[in-house]
């Protein structure tokens, strides 16, 4: 099997469309009332890790059907207006997520950089689940 295209290039190519934004502009956004950050990761990484206070879970595998108001997973807060960031443990996952949200037609939606690791190094709290 001849690899033609690994993670690395899909992340860098998703990153070409969406909004990318530092650990430390995030921060800045805590708190927000119109801002909602979605944490993409496993159930497992959120209770063994913790999260961004106030985070909506929601794991990568189900996204797609959450937004879509048409199906019947639907969550209704994809449809709020909101500013959505999103979030996972290094970056890779938020990017690829971020960029399919736009495409389903997700209004301001952006992923964190470098994801929960460099929030929790830039200093941001975190909620222990």
């Amino acid at each position: 099997m001849t690899k033609t295209i690994g993670y690395r290039e899909l992340v860098a190519d998703a990153e070409q469309r969406i909004e990318c934004i530092s650990a430390a502009a995030a921060i800045a956004e805590a708190g927000s009332e119109n801002v909602l950050f979605v944490d993409l990761r496993d159930v497992r990484e959120v209770k063994r890790e913790g999260k961004i206070p106030g985070a909506f879970h929601c794991p990568r595998g189900l996204l797609e059907f959450w937004i879509d108001p048409e199906c019947t997973y639907h969550k209704p807060i994809f449809a709020e207006d909101r500013r959505f960031i999103f979030y996972c443990n290094l970056g890779w996952r938020s990017a690829l997520a971020a960029d399919i949200a736009q495409k389903m037609g997700l209004k301001n939606v952006c992923h964190v950089d470098g994801g929960f690791e460099a929030w929790k190094e830039a200093g941001g709290a975190v909620e222990n689940q």
